[in-house]
């Protein structure tokens, strides 16, 4: 069952139209991966669905319900969370702050958030040692942590992750990815943005491949695998890892 349906949406910045018809959906549970090269469309489509970018038409529904034009506030209220591109960690913040804050759609108490805040040093168990450090002071695979972690704070039935290896070490991009994995094991459902192709179809359920802001195919990541020119322009060839 389709947890998001996206239908002809077209998004534009000014004179540049940046997603042009763009249809898919995605189903409750599965993680469903969005390549292509830089100015594609990938994060405009994310950020259409947020409710950080208005679109020029559309249609999105998120669990049965039109999304498209609410503000980022309500979207994230409905169960919608964004980790964008640059991890954007607070610098005045601990770790454990930075976390918490993921939760701020949430009415509870702040003895309850802080609880979560703690349990989840037991997914991203690199970073419990530093719960208490400034967050600007981590290294950029560990923000990247912290960013996914105050995203997930959030208990969203939708996580959407924009680039979550960009400029990480291959090591720490095998670590981002594990947690992935991990949240799909969980129950939730992702729709992850990622130039690492190659990373990206290994936790994939489906794959959509957009060109200059249309969606040029779609499949499993055994069919992208299959399609040659989709090997050769975004998998460094048709062997698998």
């Amino acid at each position: 069952m389709a947890l998001i349906e996206i239908t002809d949406l077209s998004v534009r910045y000014g004179e540049i139209e940046a997603l042009r018809g763009v249809t898919f959906s995605v189903d409750e549970g599965q993680v469903v991966t969005l390549l292509g090269s830089n100015g594609a469309g990938k994060s405009s489509t994310l950020r259409a669905i947020s409710g950080l970018t208005k679109p020029a038409s559309g249609e999105i529904v998120f669990a049965g319900h039109s999304i498209a034009g609410m503000g980022p506030e309500e979207i994230v209220r409905r169960g919608i969370a964004h980790v964008p591109e640059g991890r954007r960690v607070f610098p005045g913040l601990s770790v454990r702050e930075n976390i918490m804050l993921g939760a701020s759609n949430r009415r509870e108490a702040t003895a309850k958030i802080r609880k979560e805040a703690d349990d989840m040093f037991d997914l991203f168990p690199d970073i419990r040692p530093f719960a208490d450090k400034l967050g600007w002071t981590l290294s950029g695979g560990q923000q990247q942590m912290v960013a996914v972690a105050r995203g997930l704070m959030a208990k969203p039935r939708l996580l959407l992750l924009d680039e979550p290896s960009l400029g990480l070490a291959p090591v720490i991009v095998q670590a981002v990815f594990r947690i992935i994995e991990e949240i799909r094991k969980r129950g939730a459902t992702v729709l992850l943005v990622e130039q690492n192709a190659r990373m990206a179809l290994k936790v994939a359920d489906y794959g959509h491949v957009l060109e200059t802001g249309r969606l040029a195919l779609g499949g499993t990541p055994e069919q992208l695998w299959a399609d040659e020119g989709i090997a050769a322009a975004y998998l460094g060839g048709k062997a698998k890892a």
